[in-house]
């Protein structure tokens, strides 16, 4: 589909995300848009990349500012690319538009992909900062997910990027898991903070419809945890983060201080973004468009007419008031009183005397309690305003 117009950027977009689709393997709960190659085709990875940005930018639809805060790199499987095909992204977007002071260049890695010239490469290149998905320490867990890593795998990974000059990483972890896969929850906890990186993600397990997983759950083969469950992982994980020093400053992120994710943060604040690569979406002034999930569909239009759209929407103004206060409440900074009418106060009152929520410094903030049910949350508020 060709690009749509929207006229021009009222602002310069300073957030980019790029999509390198590729996976040696597809995990039982992924419903991604994943290709799954061993041996990806960088080259024509990297050229589409290319056409779509100049396509967007010769249209006048997309500006990007001179100098970028933040570049995301994810997948899929970014660090089973050829090294260099990563590093030559700064190219594409703009050398000089990724050389502020303060430039977050996120990358996603698996710990069995990451080797040393992978981490050499990327950290002269001018990467700073790696995500593993290392979700268990557990062999069996680990191999009911269908990873390719080992707990030994995940530790390397982690000691080869500090090496190599990478000290910004992240860890993401996955609880929630059936009752039958015999995996310890604080035991995954404690060999992650033994990493001592500054950042540890954490997703509950979802059965999205389609993979695997959701057919084993239809069949009666697996069954998903319960909420209990759900909730008392969760709960001990957000107790045990925070008591190691760690801010939880994202309804599933922990950091400590002075190493949130830019880019995600930067998202949940209402920036605008880009997204480029299939299945890839993007933010602007109120339009939201997104590309062709099935990456040789997004590569053959690109090769066609320049882009790969599926389709787009322009918020309503009731779209995104909602979407404004859930973004803010699902972040430590919380939701500013001021954007509350008078009909708002008793219900958040409610929440406070609930453990849902706590007022402080002139804001409303979500506890982990109140995170559970987020979604809930943020309709009550949002149908409360004026």
């Amino acid at each position: 589909m060709s690009a749509l117009r929207f006229g021009s950027p009222r602002h310069s977009i300073r957030n980019v995300y790029v999509h390198a689709p590729f996976c040696a393997r597809r995990c039982c709960y992924c419903d991604f848009a994943v290709e799954v190659n061993r041996r990806p085709d960088g080259a024509g990875w990297l050229g589409a990349i290319r056409t779509e940005l100049e396509t967007l930018e010769a249209s006048g639809e997309v500006r990007l500012a001179s100098t970028l805060d933040t570049l995301y790199v994810g997948g899929g499987t970014p660090s089973i690319l050829d090294p260099g095909r990563i590093v030559a992204l700064a190219e594409v977007i703009g050398r000089m538009r990724t050389r502020g002071d303060d430039f977050e260049w996120t990358v996603e890695a698996n710990p069995e992909s990451f080797t040393e010239p992978v981490a050499g490469c990327w950290a002269r290149g001018g990467v700073n900062r790696v995500s593993f998905g290392v979700q268990s320490f557990s062999r069996e867990a680990l191999r009911w997910m269908g990873r390719l890593h080992s707990a030994a795998d995940a530790e390397e990974a982690v000691a080869r990027a500090t090496a190599g000059g990478l000290a910004n990483l992240s860890v993401d972890l996955i609880f929630g898991l059936p009752a039958t896969v015999a995996r310890n929850w604080k035991d995954d906890l404690e060999r992650a903070l033994r990493l001592d990186v500054p950042h540890i993600s954490l997703y509950g397990l979802a059965v999205e419809k389609g993979t695997p997983l959701a057919r084993a759950v239809q069949q009666g083969t697996t069954a998903p945890a319960g909420e209990a469950r759900y909730r008392d992982e969760y709960l001990f994980a957000a107790e045990t983060l925070a008591r190691a020093g760690y801010e939880h400053y994202e309804v599933s992120n922990f950091a400590r201080p002075g190493f949130p994710s830019r880019h995600n943060l930067a998202c949940w604040r209402g920036a605008p973004y880009l997204g480029l690569g299939n299945g890839a979406h993007s933010y602007a002034n109120g339009r939201r468009w997104w590309n062709e999930r099935d990456w040789p569909a997004y590569r053959d239009g690109v090769r066609a007419s320049g882009t790969a759209r599926a389709d787009s929407e322009v918020l309503t103004g009731e779209q995104s008031r909602l979407e404004a206060v859930w973004l803010a409440l699902r972040t430590g900074e919380g939701l500013r009183h001021a954007r509350l009418g008078d009909g708002a106060a008793g219900r958040v009152l409610s929440w406070e005397a609930g453990g849902l929520a706590r007022l402080e410094d002139g804001a409303i903030r979500l506890t982990p309690e109140g995170w559970l049910v987020l979604d809930d949350l943020a309709v009550e508020l949002e149908q409360c305003l004026p």
